[in-house]
């Protein structure tokens, strides 16, 4: 679907059709035939626009037919009805500028996207390289966003943890060091994207433009190093529940070994006696029960006595 965007007197207007300062903006459902009109309408070459369709698209740049072409990565809630894949996924947006007009392909429904269109009507389409700053800046909104609620969730789960140990718990922890990768590996490529555009100046900044951009270069640099923390957070936690699995899994293995010691003295006791023979003192006298009872009680308390002597 095809969504035209413009700002008339400070407020955002949907309009039926492209026109010069015009925001486009796509969104799923796609269809071909989208693609090639909109290709031929604003002279995109369709390549740009079928590139969005790739989940895994890189956060890149390129040129063709003086057409520029700005791939980043932003994280977004993944609607998996799978329970082992991981709470957050990160996407592409793909941003296009024309001669007169800028254009978004987003591969799934995002919180960036819906930020600016909220800010729309504070922009000026006319100034295509500040709306592509002002995309970025909300890219990182949503990185920090998602990160503060993912430390969040983990303090939620550890908490469950320690209480009840629970495979969900588990689970879902694992769930979030998934994120915590994804969201990881975007951060440095939207990194290294940001840092080679201002770098090699490929959208044409000039010196405000520049300090922005590099403004945004230290947020995401401190939204990967926030991702960091709680992943070594995260790391260091679930080791140590594996250690106390473990440690506890001694303990129980330990007390069923000593209790099993202690019952299978008294078992070898009472089976000597159990035997069918002559030869067994006492075989024929009234306390022949009681004697080997007797006999294996003592045992039994006296490894018993041992065991807790020993703890």
């Amino acid at each position: 679907m095809i969504q035209y965007f413009k700002n008339i007197d400070g407020q955002t207007v949907e309009i039926d059709k492209p026109d010069m300062g015009v925001w486009v903006n796509l969104v799923p459902p796609f269809k071909e035939e989208e693609f090639i009109e909109l290709s031929s309408d604003l002279e995109i070459p369709v390549e740009f626009l079928r590139d969005s369709l790739d989940i895994d698209e890189r956060p890149r740049y390129e040129m063709e037919d003086n057409v520029k072409f700005v791939v980043i990565k932003t994280p977004t809630e993944n609607n998996s009805f799978n329970d082992s894949d991981a709470f957050y996924i990160t996407i592409p947006i793909c941003i296009i500028l024309t001669h007169t007009q800028i254009v978004t392909v987003n591969s799934f429904d995002n919180g960036a996207i819906k930020k600016f269109l909220n800010s729309f009507q504070k922009r000026h389409p006319d100034k295509k390289n500040m709306m592509i700053l002002k995309i970025f800046e909300k890219v990182v909104q949503n990185f920090t966003e998602f990160l503060k609620e993912i430390n969040h969730r983990r303090n939620q789960y550890e908490t469950s943890l320690y209480k009840t140990n629970s495979n969900e718990d588990l689970l879902n922890l694992m769930r979030i060091q998934k994120s915590l990768v994804y969201f990881i590996t975007a951060l440095k490529s939207n990194e290294m994207l940001m840092m080679k555009l201002d770098r090699t100046n490929f959208l044409s900044f000039h010196e405000e433009e520049r300090e922005f951009l590099q403004d945004l270069i230290v947020d995401t640099s401190q939204a990967l190093e926030m991702a960091n923390i709680y992943t070594h957070i995260l790391t260091s936690t679930m080791d140590a529940f594996a250690s106390i699995i473990s440690n506890n899994l001694n303990h129980v293995m330990k007390r069923l070994t000593g209790i099993m010691v202690i019952l299978a003295v008294p078992a070898l006791v009472l089976g000597i006696y159990g035997m069918n023979t002559d030869h067994i003192s006492y075989s024929r006298t009234a306390y022949s029960f009681y004697i080997p009872v007797l006999l294996s009680l003592a045992v039994a308390i006296i490894i018993s006595w041992f065991f807790l002597k020993k703890k």
